[in-house]
């Protein structure tokens, strides 16, 4: 299967040994993943796509950008860094992109600036991953000189591909046995290759309320993942495991903001993960937000609460993220606490409506927020 590359144990061990101090931060900070992508890789997947360059030639663009993301990205002096999705099409088909078996006209996303997405349709089982997330974790350790994380897309947005109708000699319930293999085979894949962890991208939760107010479908997301999850040792699920969600981000707009934050968070906090990575500095009423988390979050939990807003373009200081992170300490008890963005900057590898620049500039902010707010917490 494309992407099956395995790291040697002594490269891992090695890699932890230069970056183990880079861990030892009072409120820890992560990202969430995508960094937008340079007018010259774009240009040279759009010219990929139209058959105007190789394979290779194309891989040679990847390769560049990756090494320059992450570059730039440990320059922020950020302790956990990903490859900014740089050869990922979108955080959430990467790895149907290529499968045969599919069909364009499956679930459209309405954003709520009037533009949509549509997931394609499966035609035919059984159903295998085509591209496996390691993949891309290892050709970025390669050049990273400190951990990276591993975003993968949730096995319950994946669901959405199989067809209302049905597909003849391929039941549904066929088809979710297989989803979740494939969904456990992503995340196993990235844990053995030495991910410093691994986050499941769910930001259909918020989206599934909007679709059924009812939250029955919400409730079968949540389920479908526990299914995943649960595959883990209790240890994996608890140190190395997270899941993140969001009202959506692509071009400057969400397709689920007006989703009543508090039927999610009650929900989300039933994962079988150890840290949720949560969308907060973009909501109206955040302390709102911040006291159902904290009603909800379990014992063991780490809430990574966002403290820069991708969609605005606003660069936060990081006063004004310090005094995020004061906030929700008021909440959340500070060894529970994380922080993080509140989505990739470019999930959708076309979406160029914020300049690279300005995303490093507020994942800066973050991290020097958080150190301002360790420091004022006595952390």
């Amino acid at each position: 299967m494309p992407g099956r590359r395995r790291c040697s144990k002594a490269a891992t061990r090695c890699r932890r040994s230069r970056t183990v101090s880079l861990l030892r931060v009072a409120i820890p900070t992560e990202p969430i993943g995508s960094i937008p992508r340079s007018a010259e890789l774009l240009a040279g997947m759009q010219k990929a796509d139209a058959g105007g360059i190789s394979e290779a030639e194309l891989d040679a663009l990847f390769d560049q950008a990756v090494r320059s993301t992450i570059t730039e990205f440990e320059a922020t002096g950020s302790p956990v860094i990903t490859d900014g999705e740089q050869r990922k099409p979108s955080f959430a088909t990467y790895p149907i992109a290529g499968l045969e078996t599919l069909a364009a006209d499956g679930v459209v996303i309405p954003f709520a600036d009037g533009h949509t997405r549509q997931l394609p349709v499966l035609t035919a089982g059984p159903f295998r991953y085509r591209t496996h997330a390691d993949s891309y974790l290892v050709a970025a350790q390669r050049v990273a000189m400190r951990p990276v994380k591993q975003a993968v897309i949730s096995a319950s947005a994946l669901s959405l591909l199989y067809p209302a109708d049905g597909i003849d000699g391929y039941t549904r319930e066929a088809f979710l046995d297989d989803l979740v293999d494939e969904a456990e085979a992503d995340i196993r894949g990235c844990l053995d290759a030495g991910a410093y962890n691994v986050q499941i991208d769910f930001t259909e939760a918020r989206l599934s309320l909007k679709l059924d107010p009812s939250g029955g479908l919400l409730r079968s997301f949540i389920d479908l993942n526990n299914r995943v999850f649960d595959r883990f040792s209790a240890d994996e699920r608890d140190r190395r495991i997270g899941v993140h969600t969001c009202p959506g981000g692509d071009h400057d707009s969400t397709h689920s903001a007006d989703v009543d934050y508090g039927q999610l968070l009650p929900l989300l906090f039933e994962l079988h993960a150890g840290a949720c990575y949560l969308e907060l500095a973009g909501e109206a009423d955040p302390e709102a937000a911040l006291e159902v988390m904290a009603a909800n979050l379990r014992s063991g939990q780490r809430a990574f609460v966002g403290v820069t807003d991708p969609i605005d373009p606003e660069v936060e200081t990081a006063e004004q993220v310090r005094d995020r992170i004061l906030l929700a300490a008021n909440h959340i008890p500070i060894s529970q606490l994380g922080t993080t963005d509140d989505c990739g900057f470019s999930p959708f590898a076309d979406d160029g409506s914020t300049a690279r620049e300005t995303a490093f500039a507020k994942i800066r902010a973050r991290i020097k927020g958080t150190e301002l707010a360790s420091e004022r917490l006595g952390v």
